[in-house]
């Protein structure tokens, strides 16, 4: 099932897979995105897709777009350019790093909204995360399975808008604007 929610000049398209049960609603996780879209200051109106789904699926797409093993809690799919958005600390290193020159130019339709991209989640490994007390993306924060879906949110979007974390500068800015706009 997929819901189309309007937050300010964003449309989150939210997608709940057939068996998904996820501890939060799609409006909730909907504003999370609207607010990193902000925060990263993306172009606007624009669209992103939130897909909740398994580790089956998460598995599958770890192993097919980036040659992982096994399911992770999240993955984002950009369809900008990180020069797309603006600079933030530790980006000029991590563009080096993805090879900001190979991507295809941005095409949108007249009258259309650019889709800046997709990020999926596995609503089984964010419950089992945080259950475990292993939540935060560092491993080691105790709270619901709920907060952890908005972070998974949250830190999928700043990927889509550009930013990372191979590059310890910008590792501690994106920690840092997570906890920020987890905060509100």
């Amino acid at each position: 099932m997929t819901r189309a929610q309007y937050i300010g000049p964003w449309r989150v398209d939210v997608t709940i897979r057939d068996g998904v049960v996820a501890p939060v609603t799609g409006r909730t996780l909907a504003r999370a995105v609207a607010a990193a879209l902000d925060a990263a200051g993306a172009s606007s109106p624009a669209s992103i897709g939130l897909i909740l789904s398994d580790d089956r699926e998460l598995a599958e797409l770890n192993e097919a777009h980036l040659g992982g093993d096994g399911p992770t809690d999240v993955l984002s799919f950009p369809l900008l350019e990180p020069a797309a958005f603006p600079d933030h600390p530790g980006k000029a290193a991590a563009a080096r790093v993805a090879g900001e020159t190979d991507w295809p130019p941005a095409v949108t339709l007249p009258g259309r909204r650019p889709h800046l991209g997709d990020i999926v989640i596995s609503v089984e490994r964010a419950i089992e995360q945080a259950a475990a007390g292993r939540g935060g993306q560092t491993g080691d924060i105790r709270w619901s399975a709920a907060d952890e879906l908005r972070l998974l949110a949250t830190h999928g979007t700043l990927h889509v808008c550009g930013w990372d974390h191979a590059d310890p500068i910008e590792e501690a800015a994106m920690r840092s604007l997570e906890r920020d706009l987890l905060a509100v």
